[in-house]
Order: structure tokens, then sequence, then C-alpha cells
């Protein structure tokens, strides 16, 4: 039994702690997931924070089959997408904007990555989009992205291969 099997059950049987535990368990990575689909990191954690509301709030529709991570990514996927339509608000007075530095920060280059890696993936359709982020930002298996994205994993596969293609020829 999987640590996440143990919290799920203890849940069940109505240990809050237990919903904490899977909160801090896979905050990180549901948080990580949002800052991709964000305009900032602010608006992001509203919505990773929405998702484990919700999550907990459903967990009575929840039939556990080991799959509860991507349960959370159904979740998160679909606060991110409601959040859009809503349009997520991006107003930032002049004073909140950092000031330029003259150094360079640990993990600027990670940072600067990212920002490429957004940068090109902005390009794409929003379907494949959100199928090369869960691969490649938040490294899921293609298993686990069908399961997300409720589509068959050979037509996540080929999505994939097609995001790829279309990148490949934009670096040209």
């Amino acid at each position: 039994m999987t640590r996440e099997d143990e919290l799920i059950k203890r849940m069940e049987q109505g240990d809050t702690g237990a919903a904490d535990e899977l909160v801090e368990m896979y905050y990180p990575e549901i948080l990580r997931y949002c800052i991709w689909n964000a305009p900032n990191r602010h608006l992001a954690q509203d919505a990773a924070q929405e998702t484990f509301l919700k999550a907990i709030r459903y967990f009575d529709h929840y039939v556990h089959k080991g799959k509860f991570k991507a349960f959370l990514y159904q979740i998160a996927l679909n606060t991110c997408v409601d959040m859009k339509r809503r349009k997520w608000t991006t107003d930032v007075s002049l004073e909140q904007l950092p000031e330029e530095t003259a150094y360079r920060e640990n993990g600027f280059d990670e940072v600067d990555n990212k920002l490429q890696f957004r940068q090109m993936t902005d390009s794409l359709p929003e379907e494949l989009q959100e199928i090369v982020i869960l691969r490649y930002a938040q490294e899921l298996s293609m298993r686990e992205i069908a399961q997300i994205v409720n589509l068959p994993m050979r037509t996540v596969q080929s999505r994939l291969r097609s995001a790829l293609k279309k990148l490949k020829k934009e670096l040209s």
C-alpha cells in the first residue's frame, strides 16, 4: 500500500489530517503546473489553492483506483481553464514591478530557460500546449497525461509528436 493509498483510506474514514498530508504531498507539483498556465505566480497560487479546495469538496465523488494525482491534475486543468475564461487579471502598478538588478541571481538560467520554453509553447494551439507542458514541464508519463486530458494514449502521443514538429519548424 502506497502512502497515497493510506492517506486516501484515512480520508474516507473522516481523518482531516490525511487531507492536509495529501495537500502537502502534491501542492508543489500542482503549483508548478498552475504557474505554467497562469500569467503570474499569485494567480497560479490562487488556482492551486482552488484545485485543492475542489478536490476536498468533491472527494465523495472520487473512487480511488490509485490515480489520485491524475484526479488532481484534471481539477487543476479545469480550474486554470475556468480562470482563463474569466480572463486572468494582470493589472500591475509600476510600484509593484521589481527593480532591475545588475547581478545574476541564483537560478536565473533556470528561470530564463523556463521563460523560453513558455514562449515557445505559447505559439502552439491550446490542446497541444497542454500536452507539451504536462510532458516536459511536469515530467508526467504519457499514461498520466492521457488520464488528465481524458484522451486515448495514442491520441496524446500523436498530438505530442505534432506539437514537437511544429516547434521544430518554428525553430528552423
